[in-house]
């Protein structure tokens, strides 16, 4: 989730994405993304095992934000809210 294009970036795993999408979006969740309004879904990836959700968690949070953005820019330049096709 990102608070505008190219600004502020959350990552972070759950097993209803809409869910928890309608929860930043709305400022349901306190800390980090309430404080930073992250609220624009850009980009995301399912799994089937929630082991390997939390591996690439962990692996794409150690990435530098170069490499995040660079992510985020192929799959979609233009940053748009992908909340709505959920």
């Amino acid at each position: 989730m990102a608070s505008r294009k190219g600004g502020t970036l959350y990552i972070g795993v759950t097993n209803d994405l809409a869910r928890r999408a309608h929860e930043h979006r709305e400022g349901l969740v306190l800390g980090f993304t309430k404080r930073y309004a992250v609220k624009t879904l850009v980009w995301y990836e399912e799994y089937d095992d929630f082991r390997e959700a939390i591996a690439r968690e962990k692996a794409l949070k150690e990435w530098n934000r170069a490499w995040k953005l660079r992510l985020i820019n192929e799959a979609n330049p233009e940053w748009s809210d992908l909340y709505p096709f959920l």
